[in-house]
């Protein structure tokens, strides 16, 4: 699990529709979204437009969310190394990591849900 500094500096997101933080931990940067309080499709919405910062191994997405979003795992698990925890408050965290050779493929525009 990464816990995200007080003092993490709040970024521009293009298509976001919550508030991202960037911070950097042992020379990574990672950006960070809570959609935890959200409904679809906005944490879908918002790791497709996150996932569009991850283009090296030394960055990553961290998604905060109220439970496993599969409709999402499904469509980009081949894409990219993901770590999975759950939170004591019972929400998850998910941490997406540049897979190499599959990262580049990831279809990040389409941000609906299919079944």
């Amino acid at each position: 699990m990464i816990e995200i500094p007080q003092d993490a500096k709040t970024v521009e997101v293009e298509g976001a529709t919550v508030e991202f933080k960037r911070f950097e931990k042992d020379g990574i940067t990672y950006y960070a979204f809570d959609t935890s309080r959200c409904g679809p499709p906005e944490p879908m919405v918002n790791a497709m437009a996150g996932l569009k910062l991850i283009k090296d191994p030394k960055t990553k997405l961290v998604m905060i969310n109220h439970k496993m979003p599969m409709g999402l795992l499904n469509k980009i698990e081949e894409n990219y190394e993901i770590e999975k925890y759950e939170l004591p408050d019972g929400n998850v965290e998910l941490i997406f990591s540049y897979k190499p050779g599959a990262s580049e493929k990831a279809d990040l525009s389409d941000s609906h849900c299919s079944g």
